[in-house]
């Protein structure tokens, strides 16, 4: 019998998820045109900085992963919340460029220890069972930390300087993010010492012979739909721009974030029976038709309009596929590990995409750059139909 999903801790791993995104990640974008005028640099030389930051920040994410299962997730949240308090000031207090820059790095690195790979591997240990349903239900409230954080920045960013916001972004891991991660790490730990008795793992759906050819073909799925979905996320201005819908970037940003919602919201209501690997399908398949829905379109506003709604909600359940899939196929031992390998993949394509794109588009320009992306997103769906035909 499935166990019933911890709802006080997903609950709880929202508040920290949307603080951990907001903090780490999605703020830096608001503040980064004064570090730039702070460390006297160009805001390409500021964004390039936080990609090698990524970059290195994938290369440890193996190593971490090792970590939630060996201590535990809660307790590697824990710590991670005290290193990113820890690496948001060293940033605010950076004496020079040198300095910044690691300290940049450290914060990726926190980023890690605290975000979705360190939540999925805890929802794991807490209650295997309901994993699956649990992850659903987590990244549904962790979908707001940009609607969230974008303006709360913004707004302290009017009577602070950004080493002041990053200070208060400090307190809030410190305050509130720890203490959470200190208390679920109790339960998880309660859970490992009598819960096991009680409560079976959960088996993975593949079978041993094709395990590793699955988690080859899984990784590469995965990171082909981050490459597409990564590129095109912080080109989206230029772009739209050069898509002659310059003026349209606003419509497709408000757009974005609730379609990431409310395709996990619709995978809650409606995707119980939707098995894993089906709703992977449906994500990769997502994301590169809104590419191509804009190359078809533009410079029409509906056309960009519907290509922010299906590319969001692709975006949507790669979220929640990244945490559901590698549990189904491989189940729920040793996920923590599994996690993490699988995370150092997406996470350096991540880095990487950007720049590729943007050597892309002015190569060969815009149109067949996002041609190019589109096709590579697509075969993330060739994958996954192979892992559908690895399970039968």
């Amino acid at each position: 019998m499935s166990e019933r999903v911890p709802i006080v801790a997903v609950l709880l791993l929202g508040i920290t998820q949307n603080i951990g995104y907001g903090t780490l990640y999605y703020s830096f974008s608001i503040l980064a045109p004064n570090m730039a005028i702070h460390f006297a640099l160009s805001p390409e030389w500021i964004f390039g900085a936080l990609s090698a930051a990524l970059l290195i920040g994938g290369l440890t994410a193996p190593w971490l992963g090792k970590l939630f299962d060996r201590l535990g997730a809660g307790r590697v949240m824990t710590i991670g919340s005290a290193v990113a308090a820890a690496a948001l000031v060293a940033c605010a207090y950076a004496p020079d460029r040198t300095s910044f820059v690691v300290a940049l790095i450290a914060v990726e690195v926190a980023a890690n220890l605290v975000q979705y790979g360190a939540a999925f591997a805890l929802l794991v240990q807490l209650q295997p069972q309901a994993a699956s349903r649990s992850i659903t239900y987590l990244t549904l409230i962790a979908g707001f930390a940009s609607t969230l954080f974008w303006p709360i920045t913004t707004a302290l960013h009017t009577y602070m300087s950004w080493q002041q916001v990053y200070l208060a972004f400090a307190g809030l891991n410190l305050l509130v993010c720890l203490p959470i991660h200190a208390w679920l790490a109790h339960g998880a730990s309660r859970y490992q010492a009598v819960g096991r008795k009680t409560s079976a793992q959960v088996e993975g759906h593949l079978p041993m012979a094709s395990r590793r050819v699955g988690f080859l073909l899984m990784v590469s799925g995965f990171s082909l739909m981050s490459l597409a979905s990564s590129a095109v996320l912080v080109h989206m201005v230029p772009i739209l721009s050069g898509l002659g819908l310059g003026a349209t970037a606003a419509v497709v940003g408000t757009l974005f974030g609730p379609s990431q919602v409310a395709s996990r919201l619709i995978n809650m209501v409606f995707g119980k029976n939707v098995k894993a690997p089906h709703l992977a399908l449906v994500a990769a398949g997502m994301i590169p038709s809104g590419v191509i829905i804009l190359l078809l379109t533009a410079p029409s506003v509906p056309g960009a309009m519907l290509f922010a709604v299906v590319f969001g909600m692709g975006n949507g359940l790669l979220s929640i596929v990244t945490g559901s899939l590698p549990l189904y196929l491989f189940g729920s031992e040793g996920y923590g590990h599994l996690q993490g390998k699988t995370m150092a993949a997406r996470l350096i394509l991540s880095a990487l995409a950007p720049f590729m794109l943007a050597l892309a588009m002015s190569g060969i320009g815009i149109g067949s750059s996002l041609a190019v992306t589109a096709a590579l997103g697509g075969l993330a769906v060739i994958i996954f139909c192979q892992v559908v035909r690895l399970l039968r």
